[in-house]
């Protein structure tokens, strides 16, 4: 149903329902929304990896032979966490349909790494079926709201390469390289400053809306918090560490 798994400095979280296109009924909801909780107390987890199991699909979105399953006021939203904030970052890795619901579920996740076999969309459109699992508002907020209204009314589909290049996946790779990469992108954020790499990805994601000097305000307040980390930061890398392009490790 759900596996959730460290693999390396990520928490892996899998849908195990190849048999439905890994779509979400009610208990599988809820198994994600414990993964969700895993990964917020795990410290040495440092970024959630979620993906589907099998080829064919990343998820099909909510399970429609099992409607009745699923809690439309679900404090962490009918598909399991889609109401709900992570505090760290997220990587939803993509090989063959994120539809409906399992779209939405990757927009929840901070960055998209979509192998070749990708397809993405609204498919939920052609069975009348509302998005209500945060697809209409993260969607207009990553890809613009005249993209994001062609895919949300018109419910078409668009394969990885198209997705890639109006910004609706960050990344796209080869056939079956998804996992892989996504999980080395894992490690390369894992191994920076957490203080600061956290602080500044809640002042992006909280600042969305805000008039400018709100944001910039906003902005200010948190980087305060963290500047002793960017102060030792700066002595490693004057010290001669980081240099040539090379990473400054984490602490």
């Amino acid at each position: 149903m759900i596996r959730a798994e460290r693999a390396g400095a990520a928490l892996l979280v899998t849908i195990e329902r190849p048999e439905r296109r890994n779509a979400i009924d009610g208990p599988t909801a809820a198994a994600l929304r414990d993964a969700l909780a895993t990964f917020e107390a795990d410290d040495d987890a440092r970024v959630l990896v979620l993906t589907g199991a099998g080829p064919e699909a990343f998820c099909a979105g909510a399970d429609l032979t099992a409607l009745d399953t699923l809690d439309v006021d679900a404090p962490g939203g009918p598909l399991g966490f889609t109401r709900l904030e992570a505090s760290k970052p997220t990587i939803a890795a993509i090989a063959g349909y994120a539809v409906a619901g399992g779209l939405e579920l990757a927009l929840w996740c901070d960055l998209r790494i979509a192998d070749e076999t990708a397809v993405l969309g609204c498919a939920e459109r052609r069975w009348g079926v509302p998005l209500i699992d945060g697809g209409t508002q993260r969607l207009p907020r990553i890809v613009g709201q005249g993209r994001a209204l062609d895919l949300i009314l018109t419910g078409r589909m668009v394969r990885a390469d198209e997705a890639l290049a109006m910004g609706l996946v960050n990344r796209t790779v080869p056939a079956g390289q998804h996992l892989a990469a996504a999980l080395e992108v894992a490690e390369q954020l894992a191994a920076f400053p957490q203080e600061t790499m956290c602080s500044d990805r809640e002042a992006t994601l909280a600042a969305l809306g805000l008039p400018l000097a709100d944001g910039l305000a906003l902005e200010a307040r948190l980087g305060r918090a963290v500047l002793p980390v960017g102060t030792r930061g700066a002595a490693r890398f004057a010290a001669g560490e980081g240099r040539g392009g090379r990473g400054v490790r984490d602490e």
